[in-house]
């Protein structure tokens, strides 16, 4: 049970911080000039991209961070500050700068291939979303956990791909209130999710205060 909601809460978590809801109207401005069938394609190559940055990161985090010296509760903490100053963000229905700038906006009509760079890397999968899966792959122990992660993540990612890929009905269903509504929401999650991680992190640096 308490592996469940673990597992519950990386799936809420990592949906909340990639929120594929909030992306569409970005989505739909990168592909106004595209057909039809361009527009699926690009919405494809988005989950793969997604998919692919979010598994590597899942199976190479541990490595990462012994390469550079990085102990996990110093990540937690600086993890933890990122999500909830991107949460802020989103709860004022803003895109943080974390994942996207304003050069990059403005770059993003001038761009070939939009699935990748800014859609997939960084607005989608971006430092929030990676920051997440190498926190929760630090708690894995066996090649089940990790399966597990990784079908979370492809879950995940499948989402963003069919929220992509009905955004135009999405976008008149919802109408932009309802869209900041939903990122405001998710915002909210990844706020708690935030200080809780932090707390985690300085809980773990200084044990001799909570003892």
């Amino acid at each position: 049970m308490e592996s469940f909601s673990v597992y519950m809460k990386f799936f809420i978590g990592l949906l909340a911080i990639v929120n594929p809801i909030g992306t569409i109207p970005i989505f739909l401005d990168a592909c106004k000039d595209m057909s039809n069938p361009e527009r699926k394609r690009t919405a494809k190559m988005t989950f793969f991209t997604v998919l692919t940055v979010l598994l590597i990161v899942l199976f190479s985090g541990d490595t990462i961070l012994s390469f550079f010296g990085i102990t996990i509760n110093s990540f937690r903490v600086a993890g933890g500050i990122l999500l909830f100053t991107m949460a802020l963000a989103m709860l004022q229905a803003r895109v943080s700068r974390t994942k996207q700038t304003q050069e990059e906006a403005q770059d993003l009509e001038s761009k070939d291939s939009v699935a990748i760079v800014p859609l997939g890397i960084p607005l989608l999968a971006g430092p929030g979303a990676i920051s997440t899966v190498i926190l929760y792959a630090h708690q894995h122990k066996d090649l089940i956990d990790y399966l597990i992660s990784g079908c979370i993540i492809f879950v995940v990612s499948l989402i963003v791909w069919l929220c992509l890929r009905v955004s135009t009905h999405v976008r008149d269903v919802l109408g932009q209130t309802g869209i900041n509504i939903i990122t405001r929401i998710m915002g909210l999650i990844m706020a708690a999710i935030g200080v809780e991680i932090i707390a985690s992190g300085i809980k773990g640096l200084f044990p001799t205060m909570f003892s």
